[in-house]
């Protein structure tokens, strides 16, 4: 008996001293709720990247509110290129190059604007710039044997296996429901049951507040319409949504309104939908995935949706610690005000990488300001695309978080804004290539919007260039370099064609533009002015663009004369400059801020998301970003939030990074919108800007990432802004510009071993942290030249190193 007690503790330190080489996974992930949602911000999010749903876990009345992330009213504006924009431009101009910003501004007031409706200044439901929508609402009313009290109420939604349950007891019957958006047989499912047979009954019944006509065709319950094309026509955008009941036991009646369901062992509903905006022939799509899908048991449905949400959500892990999947979620966001639970953190890492999974996939339209969710046919601010940071946000981790393919839809919605934009540069500014301004929407708005306070900026296609550029560097995917280089090329030749010389130094600048939404004072005035010429941004932007356009012609041999023509003008872009007051200038001249704790941050592009800023190569200008974040402050929208959360990762200040995570999770719980306050966490963890808008939740997930991980200065950078709380743990799976993916552990808040393995044939150089003073391959030391370790590898090779 002795013999085999020391066998055992033998075999168990082996075992645990494998663990301790390897990197532990973080187990379950889940959000958890011992109520149903008050409201919708606590409700749970399910999706496959095209349909979408939202249960609130009522225990008799139910309301699951469906999506479609193709759901937009409008449609093409055609009076949107206004046509005397452009005779105006060289009045705004002059007036611009003169310091008379307030007459210029209400010039492009009165002329230079979009014409027609624009976006309905964020109310465009029924303009033709249109709105994102809910695709409607499923309403269960269910019915039971008794009257017992509810007991043991519980709703959780998986990360890992991308369901919701909801379970409770009344009286002896254990009643259950899971649901998942199918990733393989794209329908929704909902399957109810309990632990007694002949207990299951409810009412179904399909509903929207407007545009819809419900019926039903034998026994399938079906709403269709079709949304305002903007015009009042016949062009909007039609969907279709059938809903079956399959059933063991009971009776089941359908009428033209509701499916009843009486005394069931068990029912699956299973909800077709779609739209003819991206399928001419939606309604067979429909019939033939509602077809298809009723013809296969539960069980497999919910493993082959499992098995697909899982091979993209496993690639990466991060352990800060056990999960606590006991304390309700709301109470954990709570907590974690008071006190430190990195476990807490990881899970919001992992919530972000499973919205994105859940709300966009490769061939549909790209995330909007609520991803693929809605409760409403008006959403705020149409729930469309912001290109002056909001678009770009919901896109930061693709690429560092391993979901590399979801940045398709970004990428091929900025390729096909090129002829919109083509001709917007040509109408209004006279130009060459192409331009898109603040905001944009799938009909592939470009023009600028209908107030010059936040529509004139011009550098929003630019940003968007900054993604496609973005996807190149973590892939190395030389051809698709070649198929994006032409949409680069045309947006430099916005640039290059309608950029000014500006008279006090002879700078190049955008003339006019806006720093995003934000506002100054001309001396002696106290009239706010947003119209400008090169604010700070701008010049960052088109600096990038023209750089990584000179990388990639270098890349694929390309000289000719848009490179030429970009050479000549880089020099001639205006320097970042510092305030004598010590901070970066947000415009050319270091104007009087209207609002110095402005939610807007866009002067610190360069420090995030570009790289022109950085403690170790432009230390003075670092000390400036962080010196405009202190005037800033540490409050704002959610997004802006999750942005400075960006910020202090990049100035490599891990503990005030933490800080402004926790701001980011300041539990709120208003739904108005405001400007200056209330931001924060819903209870699902939706973002509140408020109201809710996805782009911080996208945000927060990539500052996560950049505390952990950095390599946009050309080298890999681990741990470059790690809190003190987080003093011990473990990631794998994230990915690092010039195509690895990479992994670490630590302790004492000190690195002792990490892996890269090669996506291509590369050379990866490591810098390693001023206390490592060896680095150990299968145990042979590596050199060391001046802090980094170079490491050859070929495509598909890993190698694993131990710092000492």
């Amino acid at each position: 008996m002795a013999k085999k007690l020391l066998t055992l503790i033998v075999f168990t330190a082996i075992l645990v001293g494998c663990k301790q080489a390897q990197q532990p996974d973080a187990g379950e992930m889940q959000l958890l709720f011992n109520e149903p949602a008050a409201g919708w911000e606590a409700t749970l999010p399910l999706g496959n990247g095209r349909i979408g749903m939202m249960p609130d876990g009522g225990v008799d009345t139910e309301l699951i509110v469906l999506n479609d992330i193709t759901m937009w009213s409008g449609s093409e504006d055609l009076e949107a290129l206004n046509p005397e924009a452009l005779s105006y431009l060289p009045e705004i101009r002059r007036l611009l190059l003169e310091g008379e910003n307030l007459q210029a501004q209400n010039m492009m007031y009165a002329h230079f604007r979009c014409g027609g409706q624009g976006s309905g200044f964020g109310g465009g439901k029924d303009a033709p710039y249109g709105c994102f929508q809910m695709l409607g609402n499923l309403n269960l009313h269910h019915i039971y044997p008794t009257s017992e009290p509810i007991e043991n109420y519980q709703r959780s939604l998986s990360l890992n296996d991308a369901m919701v349950v909801t379970e409770f007891q009344k009286g002896e019957t254990v009643y259950q429901r899971e649901y998942f958006a199918s990733h393989a047989n794209d329908v929704l499912i909902i399957r109810l049951s309990a632990n007694k047979r002949g207990v299951v009954s409810f009412e179904a019944s399909l509903s929207r507040p407007e545009r819809a006509t419900v019926s039903s065709d034998g026994n399938i319950l079906q709403m269709e319409g079709q949304l305002n094309d903007g015009h009042n026509g016949d062009n909007g955008v039609r969907y279709l949504t059938k809903l079956q009941v399959i059933s063991k036991g009971g009776v089941q009646e359908v009428d033209d309104s509701l499916i009843r369901l009486t005394d069931a062992d068990e029912a699956i509903l299973v909800i077709s939908t779609s739209t003819d905006m991206l399928d001419k022939n939606y309604q067979e799509t429909v019939d033939a995935l509602l077809n298809a899908s009723i013809k296969v048991d539960y069980a497999a449905l919910k493993k082959s949706h499992t098995a697909l949400h899982q091979e993209k959500f496993n690639r990466v892990n991060l352990n800060l610690g056990e999960q606590d999947n006991h304390t309700p979620t709301h109470e954990r966001l709570s907590r974690f005000q008071e006190s430190d639970d990195p476990a807490f953190a990881a899970l919001y890492f992992q919530y972000g990488r499973y919205l994105m999974i859940s709300g966009t996939r490769e061939n549909s339209l790209p995330l909007n300001l609520q991803g693929l969710w809605a409760n409403q046919v008006q959403t705020p601010w149409n729930g469309d695309y912001h290109l002056n940071i909001n678009v770009q946000m919901n896109y930061w981790p693709a690429e560092v978080c391993n979901l590399s393919e979801l940045h398709k839809p970004l990428i091929d919605f900025t390729q096909s804004l090129v002829p919109s934009g083509e001709a917007t540069a040509k109408t209004f500014y006279g130009a060459e290539g192409w331009v898109a301004h603040m905001m944009s929407n799938p009909w592939r708005f470009t023009a600028p919007g209908e107030h010059a306070s936040w529509g004139a900026t011009n550098t929003g296609g630019a940003w968007l260039c900054a993604h496609l550029w973005e996807h190149w560097a973590f892939t190395q995917d030389e051809n698709y370099l070649r198929s994006i280089y032409p949409t680069l090329v045309g947006a430099a030749q916005f640039f290059l064609s309608s950029m000014i010389e500006e008279p006090s130094h002879g700078w190049l600048v955008t003339a006019p533009s806006s720093s995003p939404e934000n506002a100054f004072y001309l001396d002696g005035d106290n009239n706010a002015v947003y119209v400008c010429m090169g604010p700070t941004m701008d010049a960052q932007l088109v600096r990038e663009l023209f750089g990584n356009i000179l990388s990639a012609s270098e890349i694929l041999g390309i000289e000719d004369e848009i490179t030429a023509r970009i050479r000549e003008a880089l020099p001639k872009l205006p320097p970042m400059q510092i305030s004598p007051n010590g901070y970066l200038q947000e415009w050319l001249e270091d104007y009087r801020e209207a609002e110095p704790t402005h939610r807007h941050v866009s002067h610190l592009y360069g420090l995030h998301p570009a790289n022109q800023i950085s403690p170790n190569t432009t230390p003075e200008l670092a000390a400036a970003a962080r010196e405009t974040l202190e005037r800033r402050g540490d409050a704002g929208t959610g997004w802006s939030r999750a942005w400075k959360v960006n910020f202090w990762a990049r100035l490599h200040d891990g503990n005030r990074a933490y800080k402004l995570l926790k701001s980011l999770l300041e539990p709120t719980f208003g739904s108005d919108i405001q400007m200056n306050r209330g931001g924060g966490t819903y209870p699902n963890l939706f973002c509140a800007h408020p109201p809710f808008q996805i782009d911080g939740n996208f945000g927060g997930t990539a500052g996560i990432a950049e505390m952990l991980i950095q390599s946009q200065d050309g080298y890999i950078e681990f741990l470059p802004a790690l809190p003190d709380n987080w003093s011990q743990g473990s990631f794998r799976g994230l990915r690092v510009r010039g195509g690895a993916e990479v992994g670490a552990q630590w302790t004492g808040s000190k690195l002792s071993h990490v892996s890269l393995k090669a996506l291509v044939d590369n050379s990866f150089s490591i810098k390693l942290p001023d206390y490592v003073t060896s680095v150990k391959r299968k145990g042979k030391e590596l050199p060391v030249d001046n802090g980094f370790v170079q490491v050859e590898l070929k495509r598909g090779e890993e190698v694993k190193l131990r710092f000492d």
